[in-house]
């Protein structure tokens, strides 16, 4: 789907919205109105027969994927980088999965054949760490459970370039998360990274997403202040989040990891990281409305995580 449904235009317009919930979802069951030439005539936003989301079924998904977390606790496991262990380790147990950090090539293959998927983050690279990565990214692949791949800082130096096309070479990643700096260095396209922080918007990167979706099978996540989800054909917008989450470090690899909680638990992978970046701009939305900093926004944020609910519904904006 090429963009969202555009159903409600505001909070207002609710009754009205769950009664077109209601007729859509009857006549989108019958085969024969689904393939009427009439259908033409009705948005395309609205009748899509190859999409993943309808606003009709949005909500109750994300609310669905949400309690399965926190039924299962997924055990996600972390290669990640040493200056966000802390944030990315408090997040996922504020969502309700449960956090594990273990770049020991020694175990990483153990590690995951426990785990319901696996974060490779590049944050803080170094030769072992690599290898611990690709050897985890195989075991993982081998054993059928996500694999949510961060390239932190691709493009900005030689190494992490080629550092992350070893990685892509011997590792199918599920979802890859970057920002626009970092997706169109990885998709080759000639830009600058300014060190991890992105030189360009998402929608900058909106074509490499695309390129790179398809050249790699895995649902591309371009986050900027308008996150962008791409499977190489459909893209889809996440409009939520707070200025002050910029200003926070490890926001981004923060989502990577709440990526992969979803993933635990969502087989879709493209539901998977639309709600994951959903979760974390409603988180952020919310700790925005109290945070008088980028202090008190990292505290709001873990406690907006922790009780996000059924009233989150009301904080999505496609």
């Amino acid at each position: 789907m090429q963009e969202s449904c555009q159903f409600e235009k505001s909070r207002e317009n609710g009754e009205i919205l769950q009664f077109l919930r209601k007729v859509f979802h009857v006549l989108f069951q019958n085969e024969t109105f689904c393939q009427k030439k009439t259908l033409r005539k009705i948005p395309r936003l609205i009748f899509q027969k190859n999409f993943y989301l309808c606003a009709m079924q949005t909500r109750e998904i994300f609310q669905k994927d949400l309690e399965l977390i926190r039924e299962k606790a997924p055990l996600i496991h972390n290669i990640t980088n040493f200056v966000v262990m802390n944030n990315t380790a408090n997040a996922l147990l504020a969502i309700g999965a449960s956090p594990v950090m273990a770049h020991a090539i020694e175990e990483v293959a153990d590690m995951v054949k426990i785990a319901s998927a696996l974060v490779i983050n590049m944050g803080t690279l170094e030769h072992d760490w690599v290898q611990s990565m690709i050897v985890a990214g195989k075991a993982a692949n081998a054993k059928g459970i996500p694999v949510v791949f961060d390239p932190v800082g691709v493009g900005a130096t030689p190494y992490r370039s080629q550092a992350a096309a070893e990685i892509l070479q011997h590792v199918k990643p599920t979802i890859i998360r970057a920002n626009a700096s970092e997706i169109m260095s990885l998709a080759r396209v000639n830009v600058q990274t300014k060190g991890v922080d992105s030189t360009n918007s998402a929608d900058d990167a909106i074509t490499s997403a695309k390129i790179l979706a398809k050249e790699t099978g895995a649902i591309v996540v371009v986050s900027g202040a308008v996150d962008v989800i791409t499977d190489g054909e459909n893209v889809k917008r996440v409009l939520n989040g707070h200025p002050l989450m910029g200003r926070v470090t490890g926001m981004g690899c923060t989502a990577t990891a709440i990526l992969a909680a979803f993933a635990a638990v969502e087989k879709n992978a493209f539901d998977a990281a639309y709600f994951g970046m959903t979760a974390m701009g409603i988180a952020g939305e919310i700790a925005g409305l109290t945070a008088k900093g980028n202090g008190t926004m990292q505290l709001y944020f873990l406690d907006a995580l922790c009780n996000l609910s059924e009233n989150a519904a009301t904080f999505f904006r496609n």
